[in-house]
Formats: C-alpha cells, structure tokens, sequence
C-alpha cells in the first residue's frame, strides 16, 4: 500500500536557505509552485506540516519550508506519471478519501455536541434523581478449601482476630497482610458471588465460607455508608463519550433516512472478498 506524508530523503538534511519573503494577505490559496498546470498551495504545504513527527517540525523554517515544497513537487511529478491507477488503487484512494471526509463530518458533529451545557444535563440526568448507591467497608480472608475456610470461621467463633487470621491463612497477599482489608468499594467491583454475599451480609458478622474462582472467602463487613455522585469532572471524558456517541447515531440516522441508499450486493457470496485478484 502507498504511504502517504512519507518524509522523502534529505529533508532533514538539506542546507538552510534564504526564506521566502511574502507579500502580506497570503491564504490557503496562495499558489507556491505550479506542475504542469497543476498547483500547489500554501494550504498544501501547511497541511503537510502538521501530518510530519515533531522531530520534523522542529527543523529551521527556512529548512522545513524548502523541504516540504520540494517534497510536495516531487509528489506531484510522480503523481502525474502514474496514467492508470490499478484497481486495488484506485479503490484504496477512494476509501482513504471516504474515510477522511466522514471524520471531518464526525468531528463537526462531536464539536457541535460535547458542551459544557450538555454535559451538565448529562450528568444532571444520571443522578439528579438516582436513589443513593450503597458502599461497602469490608475484608475478607481467602483460602485454597472449604475445610480451611471452615476452620478458621470456627476460630472466629471462639474469639480468634480476624485480621490476624487473614494475615496468616489469606492467600489473597494483598490485602492479607494488611488484615484482609478491602476498604470501600461499590456494587459491580467484586465477582458477583462474593458481592451477593456482601449485600446479604449483617454488618460486624462473618459470612461465608462464599466460593468463588479464587478459592473459599469469609467475609466481614465493617461498615456501610451512602455512596456520594462523583463530581462531573471526575466522570467528564465518560460523559462526553456518551453524548458523542449518542450525537452521532442521531445524525447517521437523519442522514440514512434523508439518503437513496440500495444495497445490490446483498446477495453476493461473502466469501468473494477473500478473492483479492479482483482488483490486482
């Protein structure tokens, strides 16, 4: 496949020269080199100054101005010797340039979405009117059996500490050394065995022994409280995702419905598109 932007040879290393001096009111349009009747614009030069890596950018202007205008005629020489695109070619050209224009039309969309107001109604709406969410102080003590898990809910029973139970039996080296501490968590964090188990549970009793794909748990859950709404910059980039998701289906879909769109090759083996000779 070709590359496009493809930083050419000796770019970063031609010699400085003088810069062009220009007269003042250029634009995009401002031609800087004309190929066989074909021109080249400042706004080409300017947009492939933004495609290159930063090392790139970096150069001298003077340097990177000449590079890049020599660069976008040697492209253009090529171009224009190449008389028949293959179709593999010419259908890859298409869905390049398919393919950046609907992410210009996405990215309008996006920008014409995502705003401060709408993200405040967004966030307004997930928990202006949510009941509070519940959340879990609790620790548990992992181990390989059900016999060990019982035995030690024995001892619990008998007046044994359950944080220096955990700390010695609790396979779980994480919070085990630190007692079996798990500290707060919400619904939707644990497996759900193990969260079932939680929500059942009468506070400052050990439950269990609980299976789960980890071993055998007893739990103890130290406390509950009422979860607080996360503040919105906290949950912004997961909001903003949302609404632009939502904005772009809307908008797929007005347009969808406002185009005349068939779909000849409904019945066409799927298989065909493994038969790359097609296009060779």
């Amino acid at each position: 496949m070709l590359k496009q932007a493809r930083i050419w040879p000796g770019l970063a290393l031609m010699a400085a020269l003088a810069t062009p001096v220009w007269a003042e009111g250029e634009t995009a349009d401002t031609v800087v080199s004309t190929v066989n009747g074909v021109t080249i614009t400042l706004g080409h030069m300017i947009a492939l100054r933004e495609s290159l890596p930063p090392q790139y950018q970096s150069l001298p202007d003077d340097v990177l101005f000449n590079g890049i205008l020599d660069q976008l005629v040697q492209q253009e020489v090529l171009r224009q010797s190449v008389k028949d695109l293959s179709p593999r070619h010419a259908a890859t050209l298409e869905n390049d340039t398919r393919g950046y224009v609907s992410g210009v039309a996405i990215e309008a969309i996006v920008l014409d979405a995502v705003t401060d107001t709408a993200l405040q109604a967004a966030y307004d709406a997930r928990f202006m009117d949510a009941a509070p969410q519940t959340e879990y102080n609790a620790a548990h003590i992992l181990v390989v059996t059900l016999e060990e898990a019982e035995q030690l809910k024995s001892d619990l029973a008998g007046g044994a500490d359950f944080a220096e139970l955990a700390k010695a039996n609790s396979i779980d080296t994480g919070s085990g050394a630190n007692g079996g501490e798990l500290g707060w968590f919400g619904v939707g964090v644990m497996v759900k065995p193990f969260e079932e188990a939680v929500l059942g549970a009468t506070v400052g009793e050990v439950a269990g022994p609980i299976q789960t794909d980890f071993g055998y748990h007893l739990v103890l859950v130290k406390e509950t409280r009422n979860a607080e709404n996360p503040p919105l910059d906290q949950i912004r980039d997961e909001l903003a995702a949302e609404i632009e998701n939502a904005a772009i289906e809307a908008r797929l879909k007005e347009l969808t419905d406002a185009a005349t769109v068939t779909r000849e090759g409904e019945g066409i083996d799927p298989t065909i598109l493994k038969n790359v000779t097609l296009i060779d």
